[in-house]
């Protein structure tokens, strides 16, 4: 028996198809390529101490030399700058002084660490030529003793992980870990109390086995293990929770939340491979109100700077992690089984059927 023949598709669907995949290309190489593309320090916070003097023109002279890039706030010693920087305050200092001397933190950011040796280089350059011209202009003999400006890193990276690549890379897999594990416990589970309690196990098993893997083995985080796992499974559920709420309140479309909300918008904003103040404002502090930025910024908080402040990244998983479960609940109560509002998954947690008993 012949079957009929498949009519094929008009033209018109054809070139819609083709120029919403050519869109959704286009979209995606521009949320990845933005943030390197643009990137450039704007208002970077350094600590500054010294004599008024030397400070003011220290202070001129940079900005000349790169305008807006650094944002300087003045503290009393050498020892009020260690703390800034240790609180994650500041992302390094310029001591002045008879021993001048510029402070660093790669930890906090190789690239910022690797700008503030450029300014020792300039510093030690502008230092010993006004000593040169002071001297000349005294009518002093000989040529003035050269002056050093040392560099001294006060967060190093770990010996592990020099270059912190490997905290970097981590940022990645993990919002994609807990975008495909939302989806994939939206498409496997029907239920969405059921949903709640997979995204739990997941994320408590995820962050022992990745804290494991990222500490244990390749030894890019430092700290307390607890600690980094427990970050590292709200991160998880932070991603996840919101794509089973979603879907259990609207349906399957929710797992959209995942790719469109969590890779495309909040990953380039995360700020996980360059500190937030490179790119354009406001997007680098929008990015940590989104889980992949905060998951960012309160692994290496926890790896490296123990003493700074971490409420905010906390907050901000729990949060989301919350908001998921609470839309998670809301849709069990609206379809009446906690799943997308179809036949099968409005049963899934109702009542048993009764059995109907005939007469005889």
């Amino acid at each position: 028996m012949a079957h009929p023949a498949v009519p094929p598709t008009p033209i018109g669907r054809v070139t819609a198809l083709g120029l919403g995949l050519a869109a959704i290309v286009a979209v995606i190489v521009l949320a990845f390529s933005w943030p390197s593309v643009t990137a450039d320090p704007h208002e970077l916070p350094v600590v500054i101490s010294g004599p008024a003097a030397a400070v003011d023109a220290a202070e001129q002279a940079l900005e000349e030399a790169q305008p807006g890039a650094i944002a300087f706030t003045e503290v009393g010693d050498r020892a009020a700058a260690v703390t800034a920087i240790e609180h994650r305050e500041a992302y390094g200092a310029i001591v002045l002084g008879e021993t001048p001397e510029v402070l660093t933190s790669s930890a906090a950011s190789p690239v910022v660490a690797q700008l503030l040796g450029t300014v020792a280089t300039k510093l030690e350059q502008g230092v010993n030529a006004q000593a040169a011209a002071a001297a000349a202009a005294a009518g002093a003999p000989g040529t003035p003793p050269h002056v050093t400006v040392a560099v001294s890193d006060v967060v190093p990276l770990a010996e592990a992980d020099p270059r912190g690549t490997g905290l970097t890379a981590a940022m990645f897999p993990l919002v994609l870990g807990g975008m495909l594990g939302g989806i994939a416990i939206s498409l496997g589970v029907i239920g969405a109390l059921r949903r709640v309690y997979a995204v739990v196990l997941y994320a408590a098993v995820g962050g022992a086995v990745l804290a494991g893997i990222l500490q244990g083995w390749f030894g890019s985080l430092q700290g307390d293990y607890w600690a980094n796992a427990a970050a590292i499974g709200l991160a998880l559920a932070a991603i996840a929770a919101p794509i089973t709420g979603f879907v259990a309140l609207i349906g399957r479309a929710g797992i959209a939340v995942g790719p469109v909300v969590m890779l495309l918008i909040a990953n380039p904003m995360s700020a996980a491979a360059m500190p937030k103040e490179f790119l354009p404002a406001p997007w680098g502090e929008v990015g940590q109100w989104f889980p992949p930025g905060a998951a960012a910024t309160l692994v290496r908080d926890l790896s490296y700077f123990p003493a700074a402040d971490a409420t905010f990244p906390w907050l901000v998983l729990g949060a989301w992690t919350l908001g998921g479960v609470l839309l998670s609940v809301l849709g069990h109560f609206r379809t009446a089984g906690g799943a997308e509002p179809d036949a099968e998954a409005a049963l899934a947690d109702g009542p048993e059927p009764q059995a109907v008993v005939g007469a005889a």
